[in-house]
């Protein structure tokens, strides 16, 4: 609560005259599908960050810093198959957070077949100093690779080519849909939807999407570096970190080299790995990127999905053995895979260094972003939203001194809210309605009612219409 808002509550109050918002004094309520609670935003904007991460690997664009309502926009963007030409693909189709926002198929299903490369995990997008997304580095920041794919003719099929609509149609279905209307308008102060609002909230939801509660976390925030020892670490797990670390004429593998701890990220001047295959069959040399090597695994030990960009790695042990012995040269392979003279990299790795490599890569493995709701559908088992509790920000309460008080909210022009009273805010079976508030043609909520007959608790909600 604001300076100026805790002082207007305590005036309320110490005068027994005037009712107190419910949006001002709600408590966080559990989660509920199809119930998008915008009281109680989700933190995404001040998430815990270790002090050990470099806060300058941060490819946040400038002017599109994560905010809690971008996200929640964001949010609901991402799980809606509505963005989709035939409402059946959403974002989070090929980007599950059961498998660390990547999928389990080697090739993601979309609209008019599959796709050419495997799902990248989205986890920690937001830590590397890559700037650039998908695995050529195709699109040049995050807010342009969030609406590629929905402008992709496989995937979601608005490509504006081969018979699909462009992106426009896009915006004119969502501009069709209320609670679109609804949201933009709070989010943005007006119901327009465009592609840039689109991307930016995209884009802040995936930047939101963090895991730093490994065990790699846990033994990292007690010691100094990387280098020393962790205490919670096993022998063979401090062994595989520093073969992880030291560069392979050194005696390590230099993994480090080009995923770098501790975000495990990729170096962006990284080139092809010496993968050389495509889904389907061929050649391409063209990837040359990474996701973050964190949570390539969920916390029972099954991989979230193949690895590399053809899904063709089915375990950590496949990748450690390519690397300790890369097959075949390429005019595009990253010179930190060669050797003096020209040669590929062969690395002597022993059975029990192979294993003590695995066995580090396992730490890197969180919990919470797996099951964490602000990371989750907020639809209904339908995939629609029942219900939108508006946030208390989008609202002010203003006494007239009479008796009677006046609510104030931006809302998306011509849209009925309802306005609900409770004797409590934290209760929400005990909501009543109050009456029926339209927006005007300027997109605001405006009802003056009595507040001298004792204490409630008001709120506006809207409901989106049965689809």
């Amino acid at each position: 609560m604001t300076s100026s808002l805790f002082q207007a509550a305590r005036r309320i109050l110490s005068t027994r005259r005037w009712l107190c918002l419910s949006l001002l004094l709600v408590t966080r309520l559990k989660a509920q599908q199809g119930v998008l609670d915008l009281t109680t935003l989700a933190n995404y904007a001040a998430q815990p960050v270790p002090t050990y991460i470099n806060v300058n690997k941060d490819n946040t664009s400038a002017g599109n810093a994560i905010t809690n309502t971008g996200a929640t926009l964001g949010r609901v963007l991402f799980y809606d198959k509505r963005l989709s030409r035939n409402d059946t693909v959403s974002c989070s189709s090929c980007h599950q957070q059961s498998a660390a926002f990547g999928d389990n198929a080697t090739a993601s299903t979309g609209v008019n077949g599959t796709t050419g490369r495997h799902s990248m995990r989205l986890i920690n997008a937001r830590f590397a100093t890559e700037s650039r997304f998908f695995w050529d580095e195709r699109a040049t920041t995050l807010e342009a690779q969030t609406t590629q794919p929905i402008q992709d003719h496989v995937e979601m099929g608005f490509s504006g080519a081969s018979g699909d609509p462009a992106f426009a149609a896009l915006v004119t279905k969502l501009s069709a849909i209320e609670e679109y209307r609804v949201l933009f308008a709070l989010m943005y102060g007006d119901a327009m939807i465009t592609e840039t609002r689109v991307q930016n909230a995209l884009a802040q939801f995936v930047r939101s999407i963090q895991s730093f509660d490994s065990r790699y976390d846990q033994g990292r925030a007690q010691v100094a570096g990387d280098n020393v020892n962790f205490p919670n670490f096993s022998a063979s797990e401090n062994a595989g970190k520093q073969l992880f670390l030291t560069p392979p004429g050194g005696g390590g593998a230099g993994c480090a080299g080009c995923h770098r701890a501790p975000e495990f990220d990729i170096d962006p001047n990284s080139r092809n790995n010496g993968v050389t295959s495509k889904i389907g069959g061929g050649t391409d040399l063209t990837n040359v990127r990474s996701p973050s090597l964190r949570d390539l695994e969920r916390p029972g030990g099954t991989l979230n999905g193949g690895l590399m960009h053809d899904g063709s790695f089915n375990s950590l042990l496949s990748v450690i053995n390519h690397y300790a012995a890369i097959p075949g040269d390429n005019a595009n392979l990253d010179n930190r895979l060669r050797r003096p003279g020209g040669n590929v990299q062969v690395l002597n790795l022993t059975t029990q260094q192979r294993s003590d490599l695995v066995a580090f890569l396992r730490t890197l493995t969180g919990t919470a972003v797996y099951t964490d709701p602000k990371w989750s559908s907020p639809f209904n088992a339908s995939g629609a939203l029942d219900l939108i509790i508006i946030s208390s920000s989008a609202i002010s309460f203003q006494p007239n001194g009479n008796g009677t008080a006046t609510l104030r909210c931006k809302a998306a022009p011509g849209l009925s809210y309802q306005l609900q009273s409770s004797p409590s805010p934290a209760a929400t079976g005990s909501w009543t309605n109050v009456t029926t508030v339209t927006a005007d043609a300027n997109g605001v909520l405006l009802h003056t009612l009595n507040v001298s007959g004792g204490s409630s608790f008001f709120r506006f909600t809207y409901t989106p219409p049965a689809s």
